[in-house]
């Protein structure tokens, strides 16, 4: 047998949700754990079910990998004599190193030579450094929410019940508050509840499988789909599958059972997205629909246990989803009797947030922004945008979304089509909520496009404003999603739109709740904005300096930001790039904190200073152009033509004069050069050979 590790950590049922997540989280725990220990290793697999965390590795070294370690004493010179003797220095260097001075070494630096040790520690076994190891692994596994049980001070998922920890085939001793690792796992827990003995990875796989225990979930998903689509086709339809569905599923079970069940056809007459969250969302059911999209009167449930008879325990899910249809029809009956604009006014009694005021104000609020930016993007659609952004809202208000909070928008768009709204409206209130997830859909049409930028910046600037800002992990409000469906709108829609105008048009209208002066919630926000986009660009593949450089310059139109971005990346192929941006760091440097000088040409003396105003007259008004026109490729290499200005310059002409009035215009006219390079990016921010 090879040098194999298994480690399983048998629990109670840890929720769905926590498992995905925490199956990356271990293989990347147990990987730098083994790697900072010098402890090769191959072939690391993480597998998880609800009641059990599983760590297999194909092959872990016998011992740890011996270290070299080098230290640096006292410079040669200062360690040895004329005579090459050695100095106390060498002397004191070499015993606190546990050396003989005559074992020192010559090491070369770029600073110079230097007398140093090298010592090899030799790698332990690793059999005496597992236990540590996977105790620090158990520990180290982050969860959403974790728990303490009985008088013990562990904190994990949920209470830990046994632990299976094997090497070579050897138990690992390991103690995890009183429960001792050992050679037995535990099958199924209604199936085989009992333990039974295990002597490695494969043998595992298959002992669990014979007790009713589908360790990968992989196999698990597969094993649901296919089941759930032959289900559905028995009755003529396909399955309505989504991944998270898919994935929730796969681990709430340790062993899918398909069962198919049926509704009252009577309820399809309610909206489908009504159904399928009530299926999907609530009851964790596979929809069944047709080929045409439809929702058929069937669902696919999945099982955790082979049921003795299956009828009865489909026709118990039967008994579940028509009692929760049936109060959705009730609901959606109720709501039909009320027109969607009449639940305005009934905005008044729910408040956003105690600081902020109620829904009703917020519709307002955006109300008033959505306009003004439809005005200025699309003025077409002004008339629908301002009809979408009073209703945007009203379904809050509704028995179903009271309900089924995640139909928010999507009944607001229903029962907008029902009150005879346009259509423009009605898809406007439910794509104002998009995107819902990071990296969603996003608004297709310019209506919901608009009022979705309106409410979350007024969302935005509201919790900075009264100083609820998200604070390390914490974002309450996902302001941080928010944001980022703003720059994910405005990149896609390719809107001229300012943030400063957005921030300052929220400001104006949060005036009464502002708890810091206007201009530093201003800066606040859009440093946050600058951050979410920095962030963005660089998981995109854009240099992080690149980056770095153009926002440190510009955060207001992203669209002309983003565009500058690529324009800069792409700049940096080019032979003039890292001879400008020195020249260009160069000009900063001397610049300092100077800033809004006047050139006086009548005080330009110098040929090369001559030269260079001239060259920036010039230059200016080209490079000014192509920023209007959006040729951002065309204004960089118009700056790259004043770089030979630049550098006779500062070759033949002292900028720190002793005449004040001859350094203030050198100075003035270095800072027009910095101002016009700013108008594409802060190239300061540059890394750079020189």
């Amino acid at each position: 047998m090879r040098n194999e590790l298994l480690f399983e950590i048998g629990t109670e049922e840890i929720p769905a949700g926590f498992l995905s997540r925490a199956v990356i989280d271990m293989e990347d725990i147990i990987r730098k754990s083994l790697t900072e220990k010098r402890i090769a290793f191959d072939g690391v697999r993480c597998l998880a079910t609800p009641r059990r965390l599983v760590l297999a590795i194909a092959d872990v070294a016998p011992r740890q990998e011996d270290q070299t370690i080098e230290k640096l004493g006292p410079a040669r010179k200062a360690a040895f004599d004329e005579n090459g003797q050695p100095t106390k220095a060498a002397i004191g260097f070499a015993r606190g190193q546990g050396l003989d001075v005559s074992r020192l070494e010559t090491i070369t630096t770029e600073k110079g030579e230097y007398v140093g040790a090298r010592k090899t520690v030799t790698g332990r076994p690793t059999a005496e450094l597992l236990p540590d190891i996977l105790r620090s692994f158990l520990l180290a596994i982050p969860f959403r929410k974790s728990m303490r049980w009985g008088a013990h001070e562990l904190r994990f998922a949920r209470p830990i019940h046994w632990l299976v920890a094997l090497y070579a085939g050897r138990i690992v001793p390991l103690t995890i508050e009183d429960i001792e690792s050992g050679d037995a796992s535990r099958g199924h827990r209604f199936m085989s509840p009992g333990a039974f003995p295990v002597t490695g990875f494969e043998d595992y796989l298959k002992k669990t499988g014979e007790n009713f225990v589908i360790v990968d979930p992989a196999e698990r998903k597969n094993l649901i789909l296919e089941q759930a689509r032959q289900a559905a086709a028995e009755v003529g339809g396909s399955l309505f599958c989504t991944d998270d569905l898919l994935e929730t599923v796969s681990f709430i079970v340790e062993y899918p059972v398909i069962l198919r069940g049926r509704f009252d056809e009577s309820y399809l007459r309610i909206p489908k997205e009504v159904l399928t969250t009530t299926m999907i969302s609530h009851q964790k059911y596979f929809p069944v629909v047709n080929d045409e999209g439809k929702l058929l009167p069937y669902f696919i449930a999945v099982s955790n246990t082979r049921p003795r008879d299956p009828a009865v325990v489909a026709g118990g899910n039967e008994r579940v989803l028509n009692a929760r249809l049936a109060d959705a029809s009730f609901f959606f009956e109720e709501d039909k009797k009320v027109p969607l604009e009449d639940r305005v006014e009934s905005l008044k009694k729910v408040v956003f947030h105690t600081l902020l005021g109620t829904s009703h104000k917020k519709v307002l609020r955006f109300r008033k922004l959505a306009v003004k930016i439809a005005a200025k993007v699309k003025p077409s659609v002004k008339k629908n945008v301002d009809r979408a952004a009073l209703l945007a809202k009203a379904d809050l208000e509704s028995l179903m979304v009271g309900e089924f909070s995640e139909l928010q928008g999507i009944m607001g768009r229903e029962y907008a089509l029902l009150a005879g709204e346009k259509p423009e409206v009605a898809q406007a209130i439910y794509e104002h909520y998009l995107p819902i997830v990071a990296g969603g859909d996003l608004p297709r049409t310019d209506e919901g496009a608009i009022v979705g930028i309106a409410d979350k910046m007024d969302t935005i600037v509201g919790f900075f404003a009264v100083g609820i800002p998200p604070s390390g992990t914490a974002d309450p409000y996902a302001l941080r999603r928010q944001a980022l469906g703003i720059i994910n709108i405005l990149l896609e829609k390719r809107y001229a739109l300012g943030l400063m105008f957005l921030i300052d048009e929220c400001l104006a209208a949060l005036k009464d709740v502002l708890r810091k002066p206007a201009e530093d919630v201003k800066k606040d926000v859009l440093d946050f904005f600058r951050g979410r986009l920095q962030n963005q660009l660089i998981a995109q593949g854009y240099a992080y300096d690149t980056v770095d450089a153009v926002l440190a310059a510009d955060i207001d139109d992203l669209v002309m930001v983003v565009e500058k971005v690529r324009a800069l990346q792409d700049f940096r192929q080019n032979p003039e790039f890292e001879p400008l941006s020195v020249g260009f760091k160069r000009v900063d440097n001397i610049l300092k904190d100077f800033r809004d000088g006047q050139i006086d040409v009548n005080l330009l003396s110098q040929e090369a200073e001559i030269k260079l105003f001239a060259s920036l007259d010039t230059m200016k008004t080209r490079v000014e152009k192509s920023i209007a026109e959006k040729d951002f490729p065309a204004a960089l290499n118009r700056l790259a033509a004043l770089r030979p200005a630049v550098d006779a310059f500062f070759d033949s002409v002292m900028v720190m004069d002793k005449d004040e009035q001859v350094r203030f215009n050198r100075l003035s006219l270095l800072y027009e050069i910095s101002a016009l390079f700013h108008k594409i990016a802060d190239f300061s921010r540059i890394v750079t050979a020189g």
